[in-house]
This record gives structure tokens, sequence and C-alpha cells, in this order.
């Protein structure tokens, strides 16, 4: 006999995949977490036995008959909708136990869903290791700018943010100029000299180089004039990101962990998107638990009245 309803609601990115079970009122039951979540970043399969192995321990002792629905956000979501990537889903969601279906949605929209409103339009802005801008249109991803990748833009994102830290330091080095950024980065990349330390950034994977961004934010609040340069040009791309949308009268949400985690460059772009909108953006919540708010919704919606 049930004696609760349930939802489940996930994240998966490219660095983990996080899941909640709650109550329709919202109530958390259960957590869980896998390993990576990007099926365009790893194969399907692998993505999919993420996602159902936290799943799995966020249902724990719960029981999965209980779930009326589930709606999960997945970064490289382009891959579900191919037939391959479906049909990998769908055999790993199938061995879950749970009845409900699994709706599957970009990423982008569980990010715009956690900035803790009921409004099915607006748009996000997105900066964490990569960044991108999306149009929401009825709780599905419209149009977006950016978002293409660490070679040709992601401007603003953490990616950006540690190849400029380390651009401003090879021109530093070469110049015999000095300071708090510069220093970090020398100490962290490593090499002797300029042309030392400009082999050893082109020898990091990308991960490490991205890894040099919380460097520009700890410069700043030492007063480095550099470091508060990049934050500031950082700010500058980002909000002409967001700009570059057509103009919605729904919420502006910041989201990703650049712009939830760090204050200098959050506060930076809401006041430029103020400037420029009259409007203050609202700040994401945790997007695992605003998909299970989509899932719980959409079950109620079903619901016969």
């Amino acid at each position: 006999m049930c004696l609760v309803t349930l939802v489940i609601g996930g994240d998966c990115g490219g660095t983990s995949t996080r899941v909640v079970v709650t109550t329709l009122d919202g109530a958390v039951v259960g957590r869980g977490r896998g390993g990576p979540g990007n099926p365009v970043a790893r194969p399907p399969a692998s993505t999919a036995a993420a996602l159902v192995g936290a799943v799995r321990e966020a249902l724990g002792d719960l029981d999965p008959a209980d779930v009326v629905g589930a709606v999960v956000g997945v970064a490289g979501y382009s891959r579900l909708t191919t037939p391959a990537g479906a049909a990998a889903y769908a055999s790993a969601w199938a061995t879950t136990g749970v009845p409900a279906p699994l709706r599957t949605v970009g990423d982008a929209v569980v990010a715009y869903a956690a900035g803790g409103h009921d409004s099915p339009t607006g748009s996000v802005l997105i900066a964490g290791t990569g960044a991108i801008a999306c149009e929401i249109v009825d709780w599905t991803v419209g149009r977006r700018v950016d978002g293409i990748g660490w070679l040709l833009g992601d401007e603003g994102s953490g990616f950006w943010f540690g190849v400029a830290a380390a651009r401003h330091t090879a021109h530093a080095l070469h110049a015999g100029t000095d300071g708090a950024l510069v220093s970090a980065v020398h100490a962290t990349v490593g090499g002797a000299g300029p042309e030392g330390f400009v082999s050893a950034f082109y020898a990091l994977p990308r991960d490490k180089m991205a890894a040099l961004a919380p460097l520009v934010f700890e410069a700043v609040r030492l007063g480095d004039p550099a470091a508060t340069a990049i934050v500031a040009s950082g700010a500058d791309r980002l909000t002409a990101t967001l700009l570059a949308l057509p103009p919605t009268e729904g919420p502006i949400v910041l989201a990703g962990g650049l712009l939830t985690a760090v204050p200098e460059l959050r506060e930076a772009v809401e006041s430029r998107l103020h400037a420029a909108t009259g409007r203050t953006p609202l700040l994401a919540g945790d997007a695992a638990e605003a998909a299970a708010r989509l899932a719980a919704a959409q079950s109620e919606a079903r619901a016969p009245s």
C-alpha cells in the first residue's frame, strides 16, 4: 500500500550526477550521487549507469513503485535525441523498478527552474567550466548563445578565466613585472622563467587550465588590479552573452558554479544586467531539487481531478 507519493529529480553534469527523491510538496527524503553524467563527453551507457546508481542510492529503502514522476536535467542532452542515446537510457531506467517514465531535459531547463519561480518562460545564464545563455520557453530550451566550447567561445567561463590568468602571467613574466595573480599562477603552473612557464602551461590538461580560475578571484580579494580587470572583462562577456538572447518578460536566472559561488563575479554581472534591463536576476539554487519540483508539477497536472 502506497503511504507516500514520491518524485525523482536529477542533475547530470560533466563532473557528477546528483539525484534527489522528494514528496510532492518538496520534502527531500533521499539523495544519491554518481559519476559523470554528460553523454556527449562519455558513452551514453556509462552516463545512464551513473544515473541509475544515483537513483538507487537516493531511493535506499523507499519503494520505487511509489514514484509517480521523474525529471532529470542532462548536460549533453542532444545525445539523448539519437536512437542509440535514447535506447541506452530507456534500457537503464527499466532496471530501477520505477514505474513512472523518465523525462530528460537539457540541464539549462533545471538550472532555470532552480531560480525558485513558477514561470515557464524566461532566460538563464550559466557560468561554470563552460558558459552559455539559454532562452527557456514552456520549460524547454529555445535559442542559445555561446556554449560552443573552450576553443570557440565559453566566454566568462572557468576555462576562460584560467586562460586569461595564464595569458596575463606570461606577458608579465616577459615584462619582468609581478603581482599577486602572477605569483599565484606561476607557482601553480611551474616552469623556470617566461619560456618555462609557457611550456608548462601548454602541457596542462584542459581541466587544469580551468582550475586556475579560482586564483583570479583570490587575487581580486588581495586587491590585485590585473585580476580585478579580468573579472570585469569576464562580467562584460557574460552580460553580453545573456543580452544577445531575445528579450523576455520572464525571470533572468544566474546559475553555474562561478555565478553562484563567486560573489565578485556574480555582483558584477548583476549590476550590469540591472543597468541594461532594469531587472534583478534570480540566483539558482539546487538543480536536482528543481528537477523534482518540475516532476511534481507535471505529476499533479496529469492526476485526475
